[in-house]
């Protein structure tokens, strides 16, 4: 455990310097000094002598560095993470400080898991924009955990995305629950097979999600996997449902999609249902958002439309595949 001077919390407050930590967040994001400097396109002494005045400031030693050894210190661990927050609050001062007008302005930015297919989302995003024509959305496709991460550094108005582990800082809402099925290409030995048992699949390839794994956001859908006896052979691996998709379609291997979302493939001869066809793992998608953050009045707006219009639809309605 790291000792040091007593702190002086009412002098932290009073002399720290907003710019200081904001370098500070660049460093511990970064592999090196050089690194970081190249980043804030500032010259690597400068940045290093910003590091020693948050140090003698906050009066802890922020950051190891000797050769080989780049890392954060406990204190340094807890200074980034409080850091994170004060420099997401304060990009997004600007949101409170913009002239209201009656017309509802401002930019949304939503991040979204690539496999969301749901059309009471596309439903809230079409009543919004008849309703208030001069905001503009931005929908940033990333991974659920590199969503959850943009929330937590108030980045982001809010995320369509999976859920594996709640943070108690962020806010769940249900927005939907889809059943995974498993899929085989043209070029696949199975496809248009008919009569196929789960035995059938044993020993194939498998294409499938970063998330596929037992202890992950899709964990029942590894499962599937490891029961159909294609836990061993992953032949491809994308976090997008696109990528994962096309390498189904080219062959790969066998791997799973959203029924919903595959069912125009189905029917267009692209994609072919393997076993299991019942019992299928549901997976549930959340709206999540981050309470703490301050948000203009067309993130709250679409928000709380998206929300509203979760509560007054049954999750039967709800349900897709």
């Amino acid at each position: 455990m790291e000792r040091g001077p007593r702190i002086d919390p009412e002098r932290i407050a009073r002399e720290l310097d907003w710019n200081l930590l904001r370098t500070f967040v660049v460093l511990a994001e970064s592999r090196s000094i050089t690194e970081a400097a190249r980043r804030l396109r500032r010259k690597q002494p400068s940045v290093s002598s910003a590091l020693k005045r948050l140090e003698e400031r906050i009066g802890r030693k922020l950051l190891e560095r000797s050769p080989g050894c780049y890392e954060l210190t406990d204190a340094g661990r807890l200074l980034y993470r409080e850091a994170v927050e004060i420099n997401g609050s304060v990009l997004r001062l600007s949101t409170l400080l913009r002239e209201i007008k009656d017309e509802v302005q401002g930019h949304v930015r939503i991040c979204v898991a690539s496999h969301v297919v749901c059309p009471l989302f596309d439903r809230a995003l079409a009543d919004f924009h008849a309703a208030h024509p001069a905001a503009t959305i931005e929908i940033d496709v990333k991974p659920s955990a590199e969503a959850v991460a943009e929330l937590r550094a108030k980045r982001a108005s809010f995320a369509v995305c999976l859920v594996k582990d709640r943070d108690p800082r962020l806010e769940y809402r249900r927005l939907y629950r889809e059943f995974f099925g498993l899929y085989c290409g043209p070029r696949h030995e199975l496809f248009g097979r008919k009569g196929l048992t789960l035995a059938d699949l044993a020993g194939h390839a498998a294409v499938s999600f970063e998330t596929d794994r037992l202890h992950d956001a899709l964990g029942p859908v590894a499962l599937l996997r490891a029961q159909a006896g294609m836990g061993e052979r992953i032949a491809g691996l994308s976090s997008h449902l696109e990528e994962v998709r096309r390498m189904i379609v080219a062959g790969l291997g066998v791997g799973p999609l959203p029924v919903h979302v595959a069912r125009r493939d189905v029917e267009d001869g692209l994609l072919w249902q393997t076993p299991p066809y019942s019992g299928l793992p549901a997976i549930d998608v959340h709206v999540v958002w981050n309470p703490h953050a301050a948000r203009n009045r067309a993130e709250e707006r679409l928000l709380q439309l998206l929300l509203d219009m979760v509560a007054a639809t049954p999750l039967e309605e709800r349900t897709y595949g």
